[in-house]
């Protein structure tokens, strides 16, 4: 039976029962610094599983997993036709990363779906608490909600750019077929919609001193990798003015690239942090300088505009010293637009309770990147304290995950009674 609407408007998550959970996840997989280290597919990763599935089981929710290895805890709504509204996150981690990052989002939708349930709500939609497969990419980046979303491709699986046998092998290891992988994949009707609570990763909450972020967008981010071709030659006989030195191509890439971001692109962020110089010795003039860049904007239209400019200053570079330049593009996530009227939901659910709120940009990856390309989604952040993430230092007060999960709860509510979700 369904409380009435003021007890509903008092529901709260038990945030002792939270953080028992909270603590026993952040067991698997503890490293000496007080970190994770849960990569996916691992030993670790797959005791977290294991150890979610036994939560999930212990709360009464019925236990779902897909073809790419995701894993789910569903509370049913009476309509067997009904849509699903998904909430949660990712238990893998980066190595040596933090407790919070992905631990957060899928503990929380977990503790709200055991509130809802124990207090009786019947909602005209199905709920499903999801743990995606290496959403952090350990082998695949957002491997999980990419198979969800008919995203995949044979070069995910198959050898075609390099050797995957390693991928394929630890995909077998966990049970999960990697030629059905694609079988994974949903029907975007049958969503009303995709909600992850998660950590900012960022300083801007702090700094502010504000309690919940409102992400209306997700940067895209588009990988090249550049490769300048010049002439090795004696360092100490060759006329500097005859050089052809690749190193010194990419120097200048690099330097102008950074420039023209800060210009031109206002949220735009370019960043190279990988060269591998040939021959490589002190003496002897480079004759190859190979750099993997990463370029990234919350803009569709900037993203393109950006990778278009930044791709001809390499071409420029190159030719200002009598070098040749090969450009391949290895791969990229699309910037995501969250749901206006998913962000108009969680300001409304945070102005009932009383919770300082903004809207904001996140610059980093997630699930909702991909989920925002087929269903309505949204993402509730809490703040990182000193804005540290991806580190054993990775840290957010208790009372503000409490916070959060509360929001998340009632966003959930209001979400699933809507007739957007409905």
């Amino acid at each position: 039976m369904q409380p009435a609407t003021a007890t509903l408007a008092n529901l709260k998550i038990d945030g002792d029962r939270l953080r028992a959970d909270f603590e026993a996840l952040a067991q698997i997989g503890e490293t000496s610094g007080g970190g994770i280290n849960r990569l996916a597919l691992s030993s670790e990763d797959l005791l977290a599983r294991a150890w979610f599935a036994d939560r999930v089981e212990d709360a009464g929710l019925r236990i779902r997993d897909d073809d790419a290895g995701n894993l789910s805890g569903l509370l049913l709504s009476s309509n067997a036709n009904a849509k699903t509204l998904l909430v949660g996150s990712h238990l893998d981690s980066v190595p040596n990363g933090g407790r919070f990052d992905g631990s957060l989002g899928v503990c929380a939708a977990l503790e709200c779906l055991r509130t809802i349930r124990e207090a009786g709500v019947a909602l005209p939609v199905h709920l499903e608490t999801i743990d995606f497969t290496d959403d952090e990419g350990c082998w695949r980046s957002l491997f999980g909600v990419r198979a969800m979303a008919g995203m995949l491709t044979p070069d995910d699986i198959n050898d075609t750019r390099g050797d995957n046998a390693p991928f394929r092998a630890a995909l077998t290891r966990a049970g999960i077929e990697p030629r059905q992988v694609f079988g994974a994949r949903r029907e975007p009707e049958s969503f009303a919609g995709y909600v992850e609570l998660h950590i900012e990763q960022g300083s801007r909450l702090e700094r502010g001193g504000i309690d919940i972020g409102i992400v209306t967008g997700i940067v895209g981010r588009t990988t090249f990798e550049i490769k300048f071709h010049g002439q090795a030659g004696h360092s100490g006989t060759t006329d500097m003015y005859k050089r052809r030195d690749a190193l010194r191509g990419a120097a200048q890439f690099i330097t102008r690239a950074h420039d023209v971001t800060r210009e031109r692109y206002g949220d735009g962020i370019f960043n190279c942090g990988n060269i591998d110089v040939q021959p490589g010795a002190f003496n002897v003039i480079p004759s190859r300088a190979r750099l993997t860049v990463e370029v990234r904007h919350v803009n569709a239209a900037m993203l393109g505009e950006m990778e278009t400019t930044l791709m001809r200053l390499a071409r420029e570079s190159a030719a200002a010293h009598l070098l040749t330049v090969d450009i391949e593009r290895l791969g990229g996530m699309p910037a995501a637009t969250m749901s206006e009227t998913f962000i108009e939901t969680v300001e409304a659910v945070c102005q009932k309770l009383g919770v300082s709120h903004t809207r904001l940009v996140s610059y980093a990856g997630h699930a909702a990147q991909i989920t925002s390309q087929f269903m309505p989604s949204a993402m509730i952040f809490i703040p990182s304290v000193e804005g540290i993430s991806h580190h054993p230092r990775e840290f957010s007060k208790w009372e503000d995950v409490v916070n959060g999960a509360n929001v998340l709860l009632h966003t959930i509510l209001k979400l699933s009674c809507s007739a957007s979700a409905g």
